[in-house]
C-alpha cells in the first residue's frame, strides 16, 4: 500500500477510495507531486501512401499486411533493415534511481547504467525505430538513446511526459500527460507540440491503436475510464466508465484481427474485453491480482498478462478466446512492463517493486533469470523487435 499514492488519487477523483495496489507507475503522488536477430528474413519497410489503404486506414498509414493478423510483420526475426545491426538489448527505466540499466540479453549480464532525468517510467521506440526515448516524467524531459552505440543525447524539453506513442502514420507523437489531464500531439522528431487535447479522465495512461489506424482507445488509470480518440481529427470522440467499483485501467492490446481491445485492470484483477468500433460496455476476464502489462506472442497466437499483484503471468489463447495457462514466478516478484524476445522464446518483464527484471521462456514459463537493477524498474524494452513501425510504449510494432 502506498500512502503518497492514496493522499494524489483522493485529490484527482475528489474522494474516491482506492484500494489494495498501486497503479502503473509508483505513487500518484511520486509520479505527480502535490504542486504539480539474426539472419533471418527482414520486415517489409514501411511505406507511406498518398491517400488511405484498400481497406480504407488512415490515409500515410503503411498497409496492413495481412487483414487477419495486424502483428503479421513482427513474428520472429523480421528485423526492418534500419535495426538489423543493431545490438539485442534490454533497457530499464529505473523510477526511482533516475537511471536506465542495459542488460546483454544472451548472457544476462547488466552491462551498463545510463543516468537520465528525473523518473523515468517507459522506454519507447520511435516511430522510425531509429531512436529510444526515455520519459523522465517529473523531470520534464525526454532523454534519447541511440540504440546503434547505446549512447544517450541531449535531453528534450517535454513536460509531464509519462508515456508516449506514436500515430501510425508517423505524423504525430503523442505524450500521455497524466498529471496535466491532457494528450499532447508533437512532431515525432522534435517534439515541439502540434495539438494539445484536454482529457476529462484522470490518469492517462496507455493506449493502443485500431487495426485501420483510424482511432485509438486510452486507458485513464486514476478514474476507471476508457477514452476513444479520433487520430486524425486529433479529438476525443466518446469515453465511458468502466463497471467496477474502483477500476484501474492499464496496458491496452488490439487483437490480431482487429476485432477487440483488451484493457487489464489492477484492481478488476483481469482484463476487460472490448469493442473498439461500437465502444459498448465490456465484459471482464479474471486472470490474477494486478493484471497489468499485455504482451503478444511472435505468432500472433496468445498474449501474456503480467499479473503484478500475485508474481504471475496468465496465457489467454486468441483463437479460443480463453486463458489456457498460468506462470507463476519462483518465490514471488512483482511482473509489470516489457516485451519479447525478436525470436519469441523469451517474455522480459520488469519486477516493479523488487529492483529485479525477470527472463521467462515464453515455452514452458520456466524462469530463465533474475537480474538485480535499480530502484523501481518500470516500462522495460527489448530492442530491436521485429516490425516495420513503432506505435510507441515499450514496444507495440506493426
Amino acid at each position: 500500500m502506498y500512502p503518497e499514492r492514496i493522499q494524489r488519487a483522493a485529490a484527482l477523483l475528489a474522494g474516491v477510495l482506492l484500494v489494495a495496489l498501486a497503479g502503473c507507475g509508483t505513487s500518484a503522488q511520486d509520479r505527480h507531486p502535490q504542486g504539480h536477430g539474426s539472419g533471418t528474413p527482414s520486415a517489409p519497410p514501411a511505406r507511406r501512401s498518398a491517400g488511405p489503404d484498400p481497406e480504407g486506414g488512415l490515409p500515410g498509414m503503411p498497409p496492413v499486411l495481412d487483414p487477419t493478423n495486424v502483428y503479421a510483420a513482427d513474428r520472429p526475426g523480421m528485423l526492418a533493415p534500419e535495426v538489423r545491426d543493431f545490438p539485442s538489448r534490454i533497457y530499464v527505466p529505473n523510477t526511482n534511481s533516475d537511471t536506465v540499466t542495459v542488460i546483454d540479453p544472451t548472457t544476462y549480464r547488466v552491462l551498463e547504467t545510463i543516468p537520465v532525468g528525473h523518473q523515468p517510467q517507459h522506454v519507447v521506440p520511435s516511430w522510425d525505430l531509429k531512436t529510444l526515448w526515455v520519459n523522465n516524467d517529473l523531470g520534464n524531459t525526454l532523454t534519447p538513446i541511440d540504440p546503434r552505440t547505446g549512447k544517450a543525447g541531449k535531453t528534450v524539453d517535454v513536460h509531464d511526459p509519462y508515456n508516449l506513442y506514436f500515430t501510425p502514420d508517423g505524423r504525430h507523437a503523442v505524450v500521455m500527460a497524466s498529471k496535466d489531464h491532457e494528450l499532447v500531439f508533437r512532431d515525432p522528431h522534435t517534439m515541439k507540440v502540434q495539438k494539445t487535447v484536454p482529457v476529462g479522465c484522470a490518469g492517462v495512461n496507455h493506449a493502443d491503436f485500431s487495426k485501420d489506424g483510424r482511432y485509438f482507445v486510452v486507458s485513464c488509470e486514476f478514474s476507471g475510464e476508457l477514452l476513444k480518440v479520433d487520430t486524425a481529427k486529433m479529438a476525443v470522440v466518446a469515453h465511458q466508465k468502466l463497471p467496477f467499483d474502483g477500476a484501474m485501467p492499464q496496458d491496452v492490446k488490439l487483437s490480431p484481427d482487429g476485432s477487440t481491445f483488451y484493457v487489464a485492470d489492477m484492481t478488476a484483477n483481469g482484463i476487460w474485453v472490448l469493442d473498439g468500433d461500437r465502444f459498448g460496455q465490456p465484459a471482464l476476464l479474471t486472470t490474477g491480482r494486478g493484471a497489468h502489462g499485455l504482451y503478444v506472442s511472435r505468432d500472433a497466437r496468445e498474449m501474456y498478462i503480467s499479473n503484478r499483484g500475485e508474481g504471475t503471468i496468465s496465457v489467454f489463447d486468441f483463437g479460443r478466446r480463453e486463458l489456457t495457462r498460468k506462470w507463476r514466478l519462483p518465490g514471488g516478484g512483482s511482473p509489470d512492463m516489457g516485451g519479447v524476445s525478436a525470436d519469441g522464446r523469451v517474455l522480459w518483464l520488469s519486477g516493479r517493486y523488487n529492483a529485479e527484471v525477470y527472463a521467462i521462456d515464453t515455452r514452458t514459463g520456466a524462469q530463465l533469470a533474475r537480474i538485480r537493477v535499480g530502484d523501481g524498474p518500470h516500462g522495460l524494452a527489448v530492442y530491436p523487435q521485429p516490425g516495420r513501425y513503432s506505435l510507441g510504449h515499450t514496444g507495440v510494432f506493426r
